[in-house]
């Protein structure tokens, strides 16, 4: 079974032993798919019984792994092998992860009907909380980073989505994913690993609809192992890892990412610094109150 598709918490970042937690393709662990990691290994940091992986699987594959805070109902990252698609964006079709309502019932994800079972409702984020919230359906995972048709299908879950500006999204942390997507294509001679995530308000939980958390930031780190020898003076900051920060609102403090005030107006406030991984991880470090490891081994081959 190929796993080079789609394939990564703060209140984060698992442990490979995550204890009491539903069982299933939702389980305890990362460990059926834990290939979309890099060195197999999952973020290190804290844990908490809120965290559910998901190994995110459709059509009888895994595309990529999330870790879902049920109580946020909202993933807190997710973790893919990026590959440039060879379509175009596939025309929404969203989706949930039944095993989060029914412990026994199937491992994959599935299609929104009219009608939603009240157990869905109640154990993860629905359509119905998106509508009229002012926030668009960011993708952690994005579809575009997803080689195949059914590989960028399987991003359209809600599992794999936050509540993002739409100014963020469409804007400046738009231009990151294609930034990275472009680095993998000119100077990544194999796989890079992907982690996006989100960080929560320090305090005082930002909801829509009173249900599904709101993220003051995004983020995203990469790990791309084996790179071009002859990387141009100017990219070598870039390899092997590299890691970004993102506003998702244009009235948070400067401290974390400044305001660049000659960025196009309708996109001011949400600008995204990219930083070393080292910083990345200081960032979440300070403001999870926990140690953080994105890759073991820092990416090094």
């Amino acid at each position: 079974m190929s796993q080079k598709s789609c394939s990564e918490v703060f209140l984060l970042f698992l442990l490979p032993w995550f204890g009491g937690l539903v069982m299933g393709e939702i389980s305890k662990d990362f460990s059926p798919c834990l290939d979309f990691f890099y060195n197999k290994t999952p973020p290190r940091g804290i844990i908490g019984a809120e965290y559910q992986p998901i190994c995110q699987r459709y059509k009888n594959r895994y595309h990529f792994a999330s870790l879902y805070n049920r109580r946020h109902r909202a993933p807190l990252y997710s973790a893919y092998i990026l590959s440039p698609a060879d379509g175009r964006r596939p025309k929404p079709k969203w989706k949930y992860e039944p095993q989060l309502a029914f412990s026994g019932a199937s491992p994959e994800m599935k299609d929104f009907k009219a009608t939603v079972d009240q157990n869905v409702v109640e154990s993860q984020a629905v359509l119905q909380d998106y509508k009229n919230s002012d926030f668009s359906k960011g993708h952690l995972c994005p579809s575009m980073h997803q080689r195949r048709e059914e590989d960028r299908k399987a991003t359209f879950t809600l599992t794999n989505i936050v509540p993002q500006r739409v100014a963020s999204n469409s804007g400046p942390w738009n231009r990151l994913e294609k930034e990275v997507l472009n680095r993998f294509k000119d100077f990544c001679n194999g796989l890079m690993y992907v982690i996006t995530g989100t960080m929560p308000y320090k305090s005082n939980t930002r909801w829509i609809n009173n249900r599904v958390s709101v993220p003051e930031y995004m983020w995203s780190a990469y790990c791309c192992p084996s790179y071009r020898a002859d990387l141009p003076e100017a990219m070598k900051q870039f390899f092997p890892t590299f890691g970004a920060v993102g506003r998702n609102d244009r009235s948070s403090g400067e401290e974390i990412v400044p305001i660049n005030a000659a960025v196009k107006p309708s996109f001011r406030g949400y600008d995204v610094r990219q930083v070393p991984l080292k910083n990345l991880e200081g960032i979440l470090a300070q403001r999870l109150n926990a140690t953080i490891r994105l890759f073991r081994g820092k990416c090094e081959k």
